[in-house]
């Protein structure tokens, strides 16, 4: 008789939970349900979790039943607000379990949340997702979490199977909101000011089209020395040796004044200029650009 074939043993996946299905609620729970992970949902208007029912998902009826499906929580709703009020109407059935909340607002109420948690006896790590919808489940998708190590560790394995690179920030709970407040910064004004330079090429009949090469360049000038700034800025230092502030504040003048003779809106340029004017006032003209730091900070 032949010897019984070997089998590698069958890796369980762990439950998971996921609250509230806008895109992104859907999309985190599509990526748990791909990766094998039994996942329970549950939303406000029910119909949203159709298709992802079709695919294995068993939908819940309350919060309450959803939760206690599962020791792993994960809520991605509008805001806190929300947020706050499904975990109200959840009540005692969320005590003893890990919530991740990976909903978007600011690091004062990422603070509320785990003081909240805290108070009902709910283990609670907050995140924050740093690419858009599509790269869920993908090697493209960047996630920060910030809460408990312990309770990250205990389900780093789960919070993996969304894919993509994931960052632990520390115990302060709104580590990863301040991340994400400051990064959307950075990117929606840089956005914002694409958007306005196209504005002005227009106006001087430039197509977007013509202007774009140029304008990934000075992307890549930007990220060329970011590390750099950062350093300055941490070190409170900002030498003013290749570029400096008073230059900075004449240049926004000036694409300021081309905007409004093109009939533009220039007030974020002139609101720019106002914070570099203000700086130059109080001293810091020979600095490089980071003289605005504390005049932003009110402590010019």
């Amino acid at each position: 008789m032949s010897a019984p074939t070997a089998h590698a043993p069958v890796s369980v996946k762990r439950p998971v939970t996921v609250l509230g299905l806008g895109p992104m609620g859907q999309a985190l729970a599509g990526a748990f349900l791909a990766a094998g992970h039994p996942t329970t949902v549950w939303n406000r208007t029910a119909s949203r979790a159709d298709s992802l029912v079709a695919e294995g998902a068993v939908l819940a009826g309350t919060p309450t039943e959803a939760v206690q499906a599962a020791d792993l929580v994960v809520v991605c709703v509008l805001n806190y607000d929300a947020a706050l009020d499904i975990f109200g109407k959840a009540g005692d059935a969320l005590k003893g379990r890990t919530v991740v909340n990976l909903t978007a607002d600011t690091p004062a109420r990422a603070r509320e949340a785990a003081a909240w948690a805290d108070e009902h006896g709910v283990t609670y790590l907050d995140g924050a997702i740093m690419t858009p919808t599509p790269t869920i489940g993908t090697p493209h998708a960047v996630f920060l979490y910030s809460g408990p190590e312990d309770a990250y560790e205990a389900h780093r394995d789960s919070l993996d199977s969304l894919a993509g690179t994931a960052s632990y920030l520390g115990a302060d709970p709104s580590r990863a909101a301040s991340h994400d407040v400051a990064l959307l910064d950075l990117w929606w004004t840089s956005v914002s000011g694409l958007v306005h330079s196209f504005a002005l090429a227009r106006s001087q009949g430039v197509a977007a089209t013509d202007l774009a090469p140029f304008a990934k360049n000075i992307g890549n000038l930007l990220t060329s020395f970011v590390d750099e700034l950062a350093v300055e800025a941490d070190a409170g230092e900002y030498p003013g040796t290749v570029s400096n502030l008073a230059s900075t504040a004449t240049a926004l003048a000036h694409i300021a004044h081309a905007s409004e003779e093109a009939g533009l809106d220039a007030s974020v340029l002139r609101a720019a200029q106002a914070v570099a004017d203000r700086a130059v006032a109080e001293g810091h003209g020979q600095e490089n650009v980071l003289g605005m730091l504390d005049t932003l900070a009110g402590r010019g």
